[in-house]
């Protein structure tokens, strides 16, 4: 190792983006200290890599390479990006104690992937689901984008989310509520959570959102894009049945955004379904669909704006259209 070491300490100093090719001789784990921006190219056989500070440290496609990489460790950065980096190996682990922010973007399928940041405030992750999560730990959480791509194999995604359950924000994509609804029965209770967003899309249902909402005795503000489907369970009233709304009548949310508004009979039902079920609700915000960057299609509708001044005075909710 004390060769390794000053070959890369007598590394000349360029200008300009520099590489730091390190022949694998034997060597396992690699401590660097990394300051200002460098490009990676690593080829061999490390499974441990070791950041011990950095400024700017460039995760991007193309520009690292870590083919047998196994955990990443992380002192004193602030800020990962992972965009499509080149994994080898299909068991993966991210540790840090400092790092704030986390975004990963993978379009491999890890067999296992964790987390151990217990500092880190802001996550997004988009990607396919790994099969397991072992470990995630992430108790200071504040705000999670999440974007899943359906995989094969889920076995321990309920622990994903289960890491996620201090998180006062959390932002929840189409395939996010299919994975949800996989493993509603052992759904985490996120008691600290205020502000869910959601999205929903044709082809996936909400069938996850009823014990969502369940499981979120604290959310203030809910905020949607919803598609009509036929796998709502009884959240929306897209489709007709005895227990619809029942998941709303027990929801203390007070604020609603609902976005992509098109102006339709059906979305019409919808917020009027809403109103009539959310009990604490005290505002809504709906906003109009952009059409070719014009949103000016539904403001125009009058029967549109009629129905909306309708549901201010039969509700004690102040109902707004954005333009």
């Amino acid at each position: 190792m004390p060769d390794l070491y000053r070959q890369v300490r007598r590394s000349p100093r360029r200008k300009g983006p520099r590489r730091l090719h390190v022949l694998a001789r034997g060597v396992s784990d690699l401590d660097l200290n990394i300051v200002l921006h460098l490009d990676l190219k690593i080829p061999g056989d490390y499974y441990q890599l070791k950041i011990n500070y950095g400024i700017g440290v460039g995760w991007v496609a193309g520009r690292v390479f870590l083919p047998l990489l196994k955990t990443l460790i992380l002192d004193t950065v602030p800020e990962l990006v992972l965009t499509h980096v080149v994994w080898k190996g299909m068991d993966v682990t991210v540790s840090s104690a400092s790092l704030k922010t986390l975004t990963i973007n993978s379009i491999f399928v890890f067999n296992a992937l964790s987390f151990d940041t217990p500092s880190l405030l802001h996550f997004e992750c988009s990607g396919f689901v790994a099969s397991d999560y072992p470990l995630v730990n992430m108790g200071n959480l504040v705000d999670a984008q999440i974007d899943f791509f359906l995989s094969l194999v889920i076995r321990n995604v309920w622990n994903f989310f289960h890491g996620l359950r201090n998180a006062p924000n959390l932002d929840l994509f189409p395939d996010t509520l299919e994975v949800l609804s996989m493993c509603s029965e052992s759904m985490p209770v996120f008691n600290n959570l205020k502000s869910l967003a959601i999205e929903s899309h044709k082809s996936r249902g909400w069938q996850a959102m009823p014990a969502l909402l369940r499981n979120c005795p604290n959310l203030e503000t809910l905020g949607l894009v919803h598609r009509v489907t036929d796998k709502c369970g009884d959240v929306c009233c897209c489709i007709s049945r005895e227990d619809k709304g029942l998941s709303l009548t027990l929801c203390p949310v007070k604020v609603m955004k609902v976005h992509g508004f098109e102006g339709t009979m059906e979305e019409m039902a919808m917020i009027k379904h809403f109103l009539d079920y959310f009990p604490c609700l005290k505002e809504m915000e709906v906003y109009a669909a952009e059409e070719n960057n014009n949103p000016t299609r539904v403001g125009g509708n009058q029967r549109v704006l009629e129905m909306f001044e309708l549901y201010n005075k039969l509700s004690s909710c102040n109902v707004q259209l954005r333009i």
